[in-house]
């Protein structure tokens, strides 16, 4: 590979220097005449008609953060497709107050020279393209500065790599430090970018986050702390957020909120982490667990299932802290209880537990409520938070088997409040009682498919419960002087808070009345002792950029009502045995959650495997009566009569995850009936907008709520000086996101819809 040529002096002149004499830091020239292709990686590539575009195929961003310091490392992969050399500019949006540390490129050059633009000299040339090209895509960064390089050549058939860093200094707001990486949020958008951070800070950290891609932690030590995207979120549309957490006395927390324009106030999402490395602590220690085991062993177990759930097992146990307890239950038709009473983790007692699993073998049925009624009556070390790990294959078979009598031994008789996580292995299990069960318990359910390892999954749940930290928290917002201050805080996701562990972090979920200071106050068992923690949070902070707040709460309200809709088809023959003569929406109940369903997911453009067909051409949204027929019937006949099979599981799958969804999914992207990926390219989610691809047109959603044939009152052309106001005001109101339309689109603007139209 050739070395990289620095072209660096004529940025570092640009950006250091910005009051220097005209000759040193000349004004930008307008794009004149003919241009080459112009390439963003943010975008892709821009081309006027006859020149060659180049491809951007991926783009690697290394971040390292000291304080509130961040060095940016963009490491960009050209390559020229065509038979003969290309040329081509290279636009890269930055920042505000950027200052480029370096620009290099592969090959040779006829001169070093490169530029940086500020705000409103790049706003200049983003209205100047947008008019030629009749494509507002560069709008979507109106409000950041531009990084912009001399013309340079692509060879035939050859790649290129270029490599832009910057540095930049971030915002701090309370104990929060922030960080965006700049992208389109086109759903088109599909060039991957491999995000890595490295976070290096003088006092510790208590926990980091991104609200728009999935990101995989981990920590070195108490200020150090590596993030990456995982795998499968590198071709995700839309900016790359990253907030960390400066670590406070106890849980450390901070708030994030917008606006909601109906009736004031707006969401919020509040996250919260835990203190740096308890474990490696002496003074003070998480809560010990005791750690129960409940095995299916009927006969339908046999083989390969019960040797994975066996070795299962073992990991558990031997992963166990010294301090620490556990017990095994066994079932198939009847029930086996290891040990009447919780063991400590000691050398003898872990040898004698691996000898007892190491006998078990299957046959029989299952009696799923024996075993947990059994469960919930055992005794639990004292001081200690219970944790069951519930693993079964089938439906019940033996005893009682309705799901409300099943459901009622997990939770009535749960008096020692006992955590469970279950395990379905394959996919003849109830996974709507699985989901219930652990869900009213504070634990979570997984779903291990044929092929897959019931060690690594079992594995995975387990380590996410190292080190607990805060136990059966609560949140309430209060007054200044400590009093509850009711009403402040609605419809809060999760309603029931899940126990904070060593490496986690708290994620809640909800709406907020009235933009005064907004006082929490978070408490619950800590380090095993009752304690409280308060945070006063100012309100006035919201904004529009923060749409992935109300994004995330309607994505888990969503999935809150879904799943009681399929509880309700558990042990109501009344409703099971609707049919298209007597269809479900005459059920006053499901007809209420069906139409809030379809509001918030027209609305926000969240999309389930049950509205999916909301985005298709064929579907008018513009009567509602229709609408709410055919989401009542998917109900009906998905949701509500399917409780076991792959079928099944694929829905338990789907919901669970939108219930604990922490990230964006702006593709909307969920498993079918037959656990095929499929997503949905038809709804685009723009800032706080949403649009809906009808008739070959962008539809603002908003304009849906009026139930009436869509009609615009005027036209604005992209590139006239009516959209350069449109745009300057969208801008101004936080809604930059509108360029990442692709065609033309009609926008509820000033009360009135508006064709916006490009070609």
């Amino acid at each position: 590979m050739k070395q990289f040529a620095l072209a660096a002096a004529a940025i570092l002149a640009a950006v250091c220097y910005p009051h220097a004499p005209a000759q040193t830091a000349r004004t930008t020239p307008p794009v004149t005449g003919a241009m080459p292709a112009v390439i963003v990686p943010q975008l892709g590539a821009l081309t006027t008609i006859g020149a060659r575009r180049p491809e951007v195929t991926a783009v690697e961003a290394g971040v390292v953060i000291r304080e509130q310091s961040a060095t940016t490392t963009l490491d960009i992969t050209l390559r020229n497709p065509h038979a003969s050399r290309t040329e081509a500019e290279l636009w890269i949006p930055v920042p505000n107050g950027a200052v480029v540390r370096s620009f290099t490129f592969q090959g040779s050059a006829p001169e070093a020279t490169a530029k940086i633009l500020s705000r409103a000299e790049a706003s200049s040339i983003y209205n100047e393209i947008t008019s030629k090209l009749k494509d507002p895509a560069l709008l979507e960064f109106a409000g950041y500065g531009m990084a912009r390089s001399t013309v340079f050549p692509i060879e035939a058939n050859q790649g290129q790599k270029v490599r832009l860093t910057y540095e930049q200094i971030l915002p701090l707001s309370g104990g929060r430090v922030d960080y965006q990486l700049l992208k389109s949020e086109s759903l088109a958008y599909r060039i991957p970018w491999k995000v890595s951070v490295k976070i290096k800070t003088l006092r510790p950290l208590s926990t980091a986050y991104s609200p728009t891609h999935r990101v995989e932690l981990k920590r070195e030590d108490a200020t150090t702390m590596f993030v990456r995207t995982a795998a499968g979120s590198e071709s995700e549309p839309g900016p790359f957020h990253l907030s960390f957490l400066y670590q406070e006395q106890g849980v450390t927390s901070t708030l994030y909120a917008s606006p909601d324009d109906r009736d004031g106030g707006g969401y919020f999402l509040l996250l919260a982490g835990p203190p740096a490395g308890l474990s490696r602590q002496k003074s003070e220690a998480p809560i010990r667990r005791d750690v129960t085991l409940v095995l299916d062993h009927s006969g339908s177990m046999q083989g390969d299932k019960l040797r994975q759930v066996k070795e299962a097992a073992r990991q558990t146990l031997t992963s166990l802290g010294e301090n620490e307890f556990f017990n095994i239950v066994l079932y198939n038709e009847a029930v086996q209880v290891y040990s009447p009473r919780p063991m400590q983790r000691t050398a003898a007692n872990l040898q004698a537990a691996l000898v007892f699993l190491n006998s078990i073998n299957a046959g029989g049925g299952t009696n799923i409520h024996d075993a947990l009624s059994e469960t919930m009556r055992l005794p639990v070390a004292e001081g200690s938070l219970p944790v069951v790990l519930f693993l079964t294959d089938g439906v019940p078979t033996v005893g009682a088997t309705s799901e409300a009598a099943i459901r009622s031994a997990a939770t009535s008789v749960n008096a020692r409040h006992r955590r469970v996580f279950a395990f379905g292995v394959g996919v003849d299990v109830n996974a709507l009682l699985l989901d219930k069960i652990s869900s009213e318990n504070r634990g979570t359910s997984t779903y291990i498919l044929p092929g897959e390892s019931v060690e690594t999954k079992v594995a995975q749940v387990f380590q996410r419960l190292t080190g607990p930290v805060l136990a059966a928290p609560r949140i309430e917002a209060i007054t200044a002087g400590g009093a509850p201050d009711p009403g402040r805080l609605v419809d809060l996701l999760p309603a029931r808070l899940p126990d904070l562990y060593e490496d986690g972090q708290l994620l809640i979920l909800g709406r907020y009345n009235q933009d005064r200071p907004l006082t929490i106050r978070i408490s619950g068992n800590f380090l095993g002792r009752p304690q409280s923690f308060t945070q006063t949070f100012q309100m006035d902070r919201k904004t529009t950029r923060n749409s992935f707040v109300s994004r995330l709460w309607a994505s888990r309200k969503i999935g809150v009502m879904v799943d009681e809709l399929r509880q309700m088809g558990g042990d109501a023959p009344s409703i099971r045995s609707l049919s298209a003569a007597h269809p479900l929406v005459h059920n006053p109940r499901v007809r209420e959650l069906t139409a809030e369903i379809l509001r918030l997911s027209t609305q926000y453009g969240i999309m389930t495997e049950y509205t999916a067909f909301l985005a298709t051409e064929g579907c008018d949204l513009t009567k509602p009566d229709a609408v709410l027929s055919q989401a009542a019937s998917d109900f009906q006949q998905r949701a509500m009569q399917t409780r076991s099979g792959l079928a099944a599981v694929n829905q338990s799958i789907n919901n669970n995850v939108q219930m604990s969804q922490t990230t964006l999914n702006n593709r909307n992207s969920y498993y079918t009936a037959e656990m095929n990926q499929a997503a949905v390219n038809t709804i685009q989610q723009a800032s706080d907008l949403t649009f809906f691809l009808k008739d070959g047109k962008w539809v603002d959603s908003r304009l849906y709520a009026q139930a009436r044939k869509i009609e615009p009152a005027r036209t604005i052309k992209v590139g006239t000086p009516d959209f350069r106001a449109f745009a300057s005001e969208m801008t101004a109101q936080g809604r930059s996101g509108f360029a990442s339309l692709k065609g033309d689109a009609i926008v509820l603007f000033h009360g009135q819809p508006v064709l916006i139209q490009s070609k």
